[in-house]
């Protein structure tokens, strides 16, 4: 794309107690976690990078240079300079170079944010505009809606035989593992407010990252990475359980995660593609010697923390690029794992377990994996018709793995996105 000149301004305002009451009901733009983020004020945007399949580039790599060539333009005037002021940018970006999913990068008009208790407004327009866009009034959510979904192209039989042939594959050493997917499709009222599903996932799941980028809308808790002043930040996670009934239970289940061979072949894997993937781009890059089980309201995960400090000028992008897609949604070796995807999964991933967040003018910004997510379809023209959607889930494929369990695992996951969609 050719560069536009943007001009941005951030001033600080009062605090905003509710972030979603000031962005769109049916294209809502939203990074939140723990009750704060940024969130983008009405529907208006400034400035988009696509990028579609069959560019003969990565497609993070295409959209990270479009990036830098607008930053190096633009007017930037933040007066309060907390991570996620100034020009920014959201994007979600497809899993697989092969999809027919474009990777995008949204610039809004406007972007409203809340940090550290302290609220802000960036305002954003190409500088060939008179002035910035008229702040949208915040709007009290619509009215309770609820949504079905059933099996998609991978029913559960299915996905059972799907995990047994890649049983066979990895038997014959193809791959070490390899991360397969499930899908369910249906509807919504074409005039859903999604702001209610964002809510949902944010209140129930307050320790993810909530987001909705571009019509794809769930709450991840997976960072793919974080980069702030130099400093860059990753947590793993791969190895599942749901959760138990009760307390005895539940302690049961977290104890035979932390013991499982299984789980902790599946999580080495995972964590050491981060470090092979940052490793060129770091210094002092660390990780957690054990992971550690991650409690969620539904299930466990077995988790590493990773740090390390930024030794050349990669922005987040950047190590977006370098580090998607890891063995946690891919498999090990990565090449063979996606190979095996594509042959073994009936459908296209799209964005599902790409890589979504947000990046400013410095690099620096936050991105998780998207999980436990649904792609929304295109508004409908008329209020009364439906919008379609599809929500996703997976679980990773090694040795020693039970197709009933791998299935059973994908059930735990999707019911964050079917419960609130309910």
């Amino acid at each position: 794309m050719s560069s536009i000149r943007l001009v941005a301004e951030t001033r600080e305002i009062p605090p905003v107690g509710d972030l979603l009451a000031h962005t769109s009901a049916v294209r809502p733009l939203v990074w939140l976690r723990r009750g704060e983020g940024i969130v983008a004020a009405g529907d208006g945007i400034a400035a988009v990078v696509r990028a579609p399949a069959g560019s003969g580039r990565k497609r993070s790599e295409v959209i990270a240079d479009a990036w830098r060539e607008i930053t190096a333009l633009a007017d930037i005037d933040d007066e309060v300079r907390l991570p996620g002021t100034g020009l920014v940018g959201f994007g979600a970006l497809a899993f697989d170079e092969d999809s027919s999913s474009d990777s995008v990068l949204l610039v809004p008009q406007t972007v409203i944010g809340l940090r550290d208790g302290r609220s802000w407004i960036t305002r954003i327009r190409p500088a060939s505009d008179a002035g910035f866009a008229s702040l949208p009034a915040p709007a009290v959510l619509g009215p309770h809606w609820a949504g079905r979904v059933g099996p998609g192209a991978q029913a559960p039989q299915g996905y059972q035989d799907a995990v047994r042939g890649a049983l066979d594959e990895i038997a014959a050493g193809a791959y070490s593992k390899v991360v397969l997917a499930r899908d369910l499709t249906g509807t919504v009222p074409g005039d859903a407010d999604l702001r209610r599903l964002v809510r949902a996932l944010a209140i129930g799941y307050p320790d993810t990252w909530t987001f909705a980028v571009d019509g794809l809308i769930g709450a991840s808790p997976e960072t793919l990475v974080t980069a702030h002043e130099r400093v860059v930040t990753a947590r793993v996670l791969a190895g599942t359980a749901g959760r138990g009934a009760d307390p005895s239970e539940d302690h049961a289940a977290s104890a035979a995660l932390a013991a499982s061979g299984k789980d902790l072949d599946e999580h080495r894997y995972a964590v050491h593609s981060v470090l092979a993937a940052l490793g060129p781009h770091t210094s002092a890059l660390d990780a957690d010697t054990e992971p550690f089980v991650l409690e969620l309201p539904n299930l466990f995960h077995l988790a590493t923390d990773v740090a390390g400090r930024l030794s050349d000028g990669a922005s987040s992008l950047d190590l977006v690029g370098a580090m998607h897609p890891t063995a946690a949604v891919a498999g090990t070796p990565t090449d063979a794992a996606i190979a095996a995807i594509r042959r073994i999964e009936p459908f296209d991933r799209g964005r599902y377990a790409g890589p979504v967040g947000w990046i400013d003018a410095a690099g620096d910004g936050e991105w998780a994996i998207a999980l436990r997510c649904a792609q929304f379809g295109d508004v409908p023209g008329a209020a009364s018709g439906a919008r379609r959607v599809t929500a996703y889930a997976g679980a990773g494929i090694v040795a020693g793995s039970e197709p009933e369990s791998e299935l059973l695992e994908t059930r735990v996951k999707f019911r964050p996105l079917v419960d609130a969609l309910a």
